[in-house]
């Protein structure tokens, strides 16, 4: 018996990881990202575990692509049991240092968090339901406690766990599970390839990464979550605890947001 699943941001960190824990034989696995050369090194990782596997370069911010990668996973597969929205960018800048001619890259950013899951899960979506699938968001603890310094980020992973909120319901009767995941912080390379004030790669991170989540340890529960068919699944005791706080103490909140910025990164 054979399972499908699509993996965007597949080609490091997260995506990457996912995928190698879901190889094996009888996986169908189709990776996307926008660098091939990426993707098809990992795609080797995952062959050699007996997974099936294509590389489809996409770019998730171009709404033809999203369209093409189920194009062509159908075309390869047949079928699509999972659809795992992974691909973001992370960003991290004050907005009063942000000036108003560069203000665009917010779009930008909200165009690759959001709208290339939302893109990717519509054109998914007829396929999904035929094999009563499972969908994956990979959101963030910033799409659950706004952090200083994020609101890009935060703004993009709110409207992600939104949309997804909503959708869980519309599905509901057709047998589609909804999964968002909302990892903390993860040694990956996100915050350090994410944009800065000018929209460009920052080079360094924003966060303490001191107690980071393993990479392997992050996919695991995205992937359990998945299976088990979960609602949500936030990944730290901190983001649990701040999720349930946010309701009775606010401010003890923002102060915990605050502290998990660098001293020379916060507001002044």
């Amino acid at each position: 018996m054979t399972y499908t699943s699509i993996i965007t941001g597949a080609s490091e960190g997260i995506g990457a990881e996912v995928a190698r824990q879901l190889s094996g034989p009888g996986a169908h696995l189709v990776l996307a990202a926008r660098r091939l050369s990426a993707l098809e090194a990992v795609a080797k990782q995952c062959e050699a575990k007996g997974a099936s596997v294509l590389c489809v370069a996409t770019d998730v911010a171009v709404q033809a692509q999203c369209q093409a990668l189920v194009d062509a996973t159908l075309r390869k597969f047949g079928k699509i049991d999972a659809l795992i929205n992974n691909a973001g960018i992370s960003a991290h800048a004050l907005l009063q240092d942000v000036k108003a001619e560069d203000l665009r890259w917010y779009e930008d950013l909200m165009r690759v968090n959001l709208w290339g899951a939302v893109w990717t899960t519509h054109a998914a979506l007829p396929a999904l339901k035929a094999s009563k699938g499972k969908i994956v968001a990979v959101s963030s603890l910033a799409g659950i406690v706004g952090v200083p310094g994020r609101t890009a980020y935060s703004a993009t992973k709110f409207a992600m766990s939104g949309f997804f909120e909503a959708l869980r319901a519309e599905l509901k009767p057709s047998g589609v599970s909804v999964t968002t995941a909302y990892p903390g912080v993860v040694t990956t390379n996100i915050r350090v390839n994410g944009w800065n004030a000018k929209g460009q790669a920052a080079g360094s991170s924003g966060l303490d990464e001191a107690g980071a989540m393993s990479v392997e340890e992050c996919a695991r529960l995205i992937i359990q979550g998945m299976q088990r068919g979960d609602r949500e699944v936030v990944m730290t005791a901190k983001g649990k605890l701040g999720r349930w706080l946010k309701l009775i103490a606010p401010g003890m909140v923002e102060n915990m947001a605050l502290k998990a910025v660098k001293a020379d990164l916060r507001p002044r």
